[in-house]
């Protein structure tokens, strides 16, 4: 007949926080071992992906935790993948670039406008 079991902390019920696992001990007991809910990995804040090269903890355990394993040696390491970095410093870079055009178009237009002044000017006298 198995031996009969009981939980070793004081919730009584089989729920999510009350996982356990039957252990042999050394003395040739039977006893609940306690099962510490898994962490789930840190999610990028665009793409939501897991982010790789961070460890999934409980939120607590990251108070403990040296920040190597918190984020990567990147801008937006601990929050966003490569990727969303990747497009985001494209994205601005591209955006500085139409600046700059408008601006040369811009000049261009009043370049023209002075040169037509110039002619129509020459041309009345």
């Amino acid at each position: 007949m198995a031996a009969r079991v009981t939980y070793r902390r004081r919730n009584p019920y089989n729920t999510r926080s009350n996982k356990v696992k039957l252990v042999k001990t050394p003395g040739g007991k039977i006893r609940y071992l306690h099962i510490k809910k898994a962490g789930t990995s840190p999610k990028c804040g665009e793409c939501h992906i897991a982010l790789p090269g961070i460890v999934a903890l409980r939120p607590r355990e990251y108070a403990t935790v040296s920040r190597a394993r918190k984020t990567v040696q990147r801008p937006y390491g601990g929050s966003l993948c490569a990727n969303c970095v990747k497009d985001r410093v494209v994205r601005a870079f591209l955006i500085e670039e139409q600046k700059i055009v408008k601006r040369v178009v811009k000049e261009k237009l009043l370049q023209e406008k002075a040169a037509e002044k110039k002619a129509s000017k020459k041309s009345k006298k």
